[in-house]
């Protein structure tokens, strides 16, 4: 049972008790199970890359997902764990895990929308990818299920559908609400702890269902940070989340801008780190992430300074300190401790080694 909660940034569960959470499923998790001190993204981090680096084990720049909202299984350029637990004869189950439409899944409910409420998508757009017939069967089980908007409550209830009535040998489920309500108000504001809280709910719900036999992954897909402001600088050339220099004069320029913490100018980063996560791309002669509460605007027509479209983002660069997203296993078999910080390009073959194991 793979859940992926979107946007669970890794301090949510380190920092549990400064936060106050209440957060009784995760926390007998984190005693129980072995999970890492975060997890190091890939470039981009961002949702739809990221889960398909998960369940393949390479970078966006080889699996080919380097963007959002790429619906079709065969945009993909390598195989899966999708793939892999098909050729070994087993049935798996997808409730809307990104880039599945048309996938080998046996029962599935692919992320496919053509509107959005904030974390929810439309079911009937749902509808037209997902597997014949599974929505009719989880409605007559569940009534409230055919609701307009596939939230993370109707999420849950699918899986547990799918969990006492199918059986998968393999089963993967994204919950979105926390992703979208720090989008709006904040990572660990009020309102995005309460939703984390009603996450741990619907993980009880998915515990108190599942076999004994049953192994347990929790997993995310980048963390998250506050943005106060966007700053365009006078040199370099710039993304959101990263500045570089091509040239000396923009070296020595974004240098002593960087002195000033007006200019909103972080950590340097380091040649061996760009080249890490950026292999085959140019090396600037320097590279700058944005301070805390920052986002570079590479729009001079916005001014110096500006709003950021959202409060709360993803996206950084993946070697910013404390940007981590979580890993965790839990289950027979799995004994409890606690790994050092991990690679996203590690998951899968963690993923791979319980799901195909001759006990699961």
């Amino acid at each position: 049972m793979l859940v992926s909660v979107d946007g669970l940034d890794h301090r949510y569960l380190r920092q549990s008790d400064q936060l106050g959470l209440k957060i009784p499923n995760l926390r007998r998790l984190l005693r129980e199970g072995l999970w890492a001190d975060g997890v190091v993204g890939e470039v981009p981090t961002i949702t739809w890359p990221s889960h398909t680096t998960m369940l393949t084990g390479v970078p966006p720049s080889v699996h080919g997902i380097q963007k959002n909202q790429v619906w079709d299984y065969s945009s993909i350029k390598v195989k899966t764990l999708w793939d892999e637990v098909a050729a070994a004869r087993r049935t798996t189950a997808a409730i809307t895990w990104p880039v599945t439409v048309g996938a080998p899944v046996t029962w599935n409910l692919p992320e496919y929308f053509e509107k959005r409420q904030g974390g929810s998508m439309d079911l009937a757009a749902i509808a037209k990818k997902a597997t014949p017939g599974l929505i009719d069967e989880i409605s007559k089980r569940y009534p409230s299920f055919p609701q307009q908007w596939v939230d993370d409550r109707t999420r849950t209830l699918a899986t547990i559908y799918l969990i006492r009535e199918k059986h998968p040998d393999f089963l993967a489920l994204h919950l979105v609400d926390l992703d979208s309500e720090e989008h709006d108000t904040r990572p660990f504001s009020v309102a995005s702890k309460a939703i984390l809280e009603y996450t741990d709910e619907l993980i009880g719900q998915i515990l108190n269902a599942m076999p004994k036999e049953a192994v347990f992954a929790l997993v995310s897909d980048h963390g998250f940070v506050s943005v106060e402001k966007t700053v365009h600088l006078p040199a370099g050339k710039m993304t959101p989340f990263w500045v570089t220099a091509g040239d000396p004069t923009e070296e020595a320029e974004l240098e002593r801008l960087s002195h000033d913490p007006a200019n909103g100018i972080g950590r340097r980063i380091p040649a061996a780190e760009w080249a890490r996560f950026m292999p085959g791309a140019p090396p600037p002669l320097a590279a700058y992430e944005p301070a805390e509460g920052f986002l570079f605007s590479p729009n001079p027509t916005e001014g110096r300074y500006g709003k950021p479209f959202e409060i709360g983002t993803h996206g950084l660069w993946p070697g910013r300190p404390g940007y981590r997203s979580v890993f965790l296993l839990w289950g027979p078999g799995i004994k409890a401790g606690q790994l050092p910080e991990i690679s996203m390009l590690q998951i899968h073959d963690r993923l791979k080694s319980v799901v195909l194991s001759s006990g699961h």
